[in-house]
């Protein structure tokens, strides 16, 4: 019976990741508008835009193969599966396996690698300069993504991410340590770019120039469009659920009661609030960097992670 349960709560947190990250982009983009004196459309936009793709014509080039069609559905299963690795209201995820750090890095990667050859299939020449600007960031990011994991499972002794939360919340908050300092800021940095945030890609741009994300979806439309668009969401959503259950997972339940998984559900709600008005007054105080500046960006996250991870072999 136990078993039982902890399975549907399992589930439930990957459907809550899957049907909230469209909530969470709508509340970002409302924030940002606010803080910009601006009224900003609905929260619930996001979920409007989702509706009527699903319900458009899918258009695919002449020139594009399979690949263009597989992309959406390859990047939108990897993300679904990766979001399963991430344990949300206590320290269990409904994917729970030795090393699964590595391979959720890698699934995010895999789904990123399809979509640029979806974009490159397209035939388009902003998809071509997308899918290069794309492989360029997630070259960078990738190491110090993976650095900033193994830190912590080096201080948790224990590659599996569930593990890694079941012995942060052992830990006192007054524990938090620089290991972890470091960690999270190179981890927070990775998160920018991984999911094309500003200053490293402006999600909402529409200038052919600067575009990284949004120039390789120009030739997607309907259903395949709404696919990536979601998955895009979603990918948001785990890396800050990931961030939080990593670092700060305090008030996750400890128990499967009823009550308990509801005060989680409230305090996860609380951090996740927190983490979206961080991020819509970052994204509202700094311009977007110029292409040349994203390495010296992504560097800085790769020489944390590298501190990180030397610091907690030197600590053990």
């Amino acid at each position: 019976m136990k078993l039982a349960i902890n399975l549907a709560i399992n589930a439930v947190q990957v459907l809550l990741l899957v049907l909230v990250a469209p909530l969470v982009r709508g509340v970002i983009a409302q924030l940002k508008a606010r803080i910009q004196n601006r009224h900003g459309a609905s929260v619930w936009r996001p979920y409007a835009e989702l509706l009527k793709l699903f319900r458009k014509e899918d258009l695919v080039p002449d020139s594009a193969s399979f690949v263009f069609r597989l992309a959406p559905i390859v990047l939108f299963t990897s993300t679904l599966v990766a979001a399963a690795f991430v344990p949300l209201l206590h320290g269990s995820a409904l994917l729970d396996a030795t090393g699964d750090f590595v391979l959720l890095v890698y699934l995010l990667a895999l789904g990123r690698f399809f979509l640029m050859l979806g974009a490159m299939d397209g035939g388009s020449s902003f998809g071509g300069m997308g899918a290069s600007r794309e492989a360029l960031v997630s070259t960078l990011a990738e190491a110090p993504f993976l650095l900033a994991l193994v830190s912590v499972a080096i201080a948790a002794r224990s590659s599996s991410i569930a593990g890694m939360v079941r012995w942060t919340l052992g830990q006192d908050f007054f524990q938090f340590s620089a290991v972890h300092a470091l960690a999270f800021a190179a981890l927070a940095l990775v998160a920018i770019a991984e999911t094309g945030r500003i200053p490293v890609d402006n999600p909402t741009t529409h200038l052919e120039l600067t575009m990284i994300h949004e120039a390789m979806v120009l030739e997607y439309s309907g259903p395949s469009l709404a696919l990536i668009e979601w998955a895009s969401a979603i990918k948001l959503t785990v890396i800050m659920a990931l961030l939080i259950a990593l670092f700060v997972p305090w008030g996750a339940a400890s128990s499967l009661s009823v009550l308990a998984i509801l005060i989680a559900s409230l305090v996860l709600l609380l951090k996740m609030a927190a983490l979206v008005l961080v991020l819509a007054l970052v994204e509202s105080s700094v311009a977007k960097l110029r292409m040349y500046l994203v390495p010296d960006f992504l560097g800085v996250a790769s020489a944390l992670a590298i501190l990180a991870v030397v610091f907690t072999a030197l600590m053990r």
